[in-house]
C-alpha cells in the first residue's frame, strides 16, 4: 500500500499519509512549508481526533455497564486509513470499525477524510456515518499545527513570534474554558482579549489549550506583517488553540465538535456533554479549509 500521497494545484501542494489520514505538508507556490514538521517538541503534524476530542476521566469509556479503555483524542490518529481515491489535486481515505476499535469504542462507524486543493486553498471534509443499529455518540476534531513564526520569502526578514496575532471573524463574548490534568475545569474564564484581535504570545498557553465553545465565528485569521492564513470551518462547533509555551515553533488552530470530559463527570458515554449523536443510518459532513496568502 502506498503510505503517502501528494496533491498539487497552481504551484501549491499538500502531503497526506495513510497513517491517521494525516496532513503532513502544506507548501505554497514559492515552496515554503506552512505546516509544523513534527519536531521533538511534538511529533505530529495535523492529527485527526476521533472518536473523542480531549481526555476521558481515567481514560475510561463507560457504556451499557461496561468500561473500555480509550486514551486522549481517540485512536483514529494512530490507525491506518484505506485509500478511496488518489487524484492529482484530491484524495480520500476511509476508516471503519473493527474488532480492535470496538474493544475501545463499542460503536459502529465509517469515517472518511477528503482532501481537496485548489491553488492556495486546502479543504478537508470529514464524512461520518453510522452503519450500526444504535445511536453513535462521538466527537470529531482537526488538529493542524502551523509554523509560528509563519514562513517568509528568501529575501524577507522573519517576523518575531510576538508580531503575530489572531483575528476572529466576530468578537466572541462567550467564556473561555481551560483544562486541568486534561479534563475540563468547571470554572469558565473571560477571553484573554475582549476584541476580535488577539495578540499572540507563548505565555497564553502556559495553562494548556485555550478552548472557545460554541463560537459564533466561522473563520479565524493567523497573521504577521505581510503574510497570513485564514482557517474557516462548517459543521464544527468549538475551537481549540494550543502551543507548547516554551521552545515549540507552532500554533495549532483546531475546529472541534466535542471536547474533554468535565472534571468529576463519570456517566455513560452516550450522555457525555458536548458529543454529536448520529442516529442509525445517519451521516454528517464537517469541513475546514485553510487559505494561504
Amino acid at each position: 500500500m502506498t503510505e503517502h500521497h501528494v496533491i498539487a494545484s497552481g504551484g501549491f501542494s499538500a502531503g497526506i499519509r495513510a497513517l491517521g489520514a494525516e496532513l503532513t505538508s502544506l507548501r505554497d507556490d514559492r515552496g515554503a512549508e506552512w505546516l509544523w514538521q513534527a519536531g521533538p517538541e511534538w511529533r505530529r503534524h495535523a492529527p485527526v481526533l476521533f472518536p473523542i476530542v480531549g481526555r476521558l476521566a481515567g481514560d475510561r469509556l463507560r457504556h451499557a455497564g461496561r468500561e473500555h479503555r480509550l486514551t486522549q483524542h481517540g485512536f483514529a490518529r494512530d490507525r491506518r486509513f484505506a485509500w478511496v481515491r488518489r487524484d492529482a489535486d484530491r484524495c480520500r481515505l476511509r476508516l471503519t470499525d473493527d474488532a480492535a476499535s470496538r474493544d475501545a469504542f463499542p460503536f459502529g462507524f465509517v469515517l472518511e477524510l477528503d482532501y481537496a486543493l485548489a491553488g492556495p486553498r486546502l479543504t478537508v471534509t470529514a464524512i461520518l456515518s453510522n452503519p450500526g443499529a444504535e445511536p453513535l455518540p462521538c466527537a470529531l476534531g482537526a488538529h493542524p499545527a502551523f509554523r509560528w513564526p509563519l514562513p517568509h520569502g528568501p529575501a524577507e526578514k522573519p517576523a518575531e513570534k510576538a508580531a503575530h496575532r489572531l483575528v476572529l471573524e466576530r468578537a466572541e463574548a462567550g467564556p473561555l474554558r481551560r483544562l486541568r490534568d486534561g479534563l475540563l475545569r468547571p470554572e469558565p474564564e473571560p477571553p484573554p482579549f475582549a476584541e476580535r484581535v488577539w495578540p499572540l504570545s507563548p505565555d497564553l498557553f502556559a495553562g494548556d489549550a485555550l478552548i472557545l465553545p460554541r463560537l459564533a465565528s466561522r473563520a479565524i485569521r493567523f497573521e504577521a506583517p505581510g503574510r497570513g492564513l485564514t482557517l474557516s470551518w462548517e459543521g464544527y462547533r468549538d475551537l481549540g488553540l494550543w502551543s507548547k509555551p516554551e521552545g515549540a515553533d507552532f500554533l495549532c488552530i483546531e475546529p472541534w465538535y466535542g471536547m474533554a470530559s468535565p472534571e468529576g463527570w463519570q456517566g455513560d458515554f452516550v450522555d457525555k456533554p458536548g458529543l454529536m449523536l448520529l442516529a442509525p443510518g445517519e451521516s454528517r459532513r464537517l469541513a475546514w479549509s485553510v487559505a494561504l496568502d
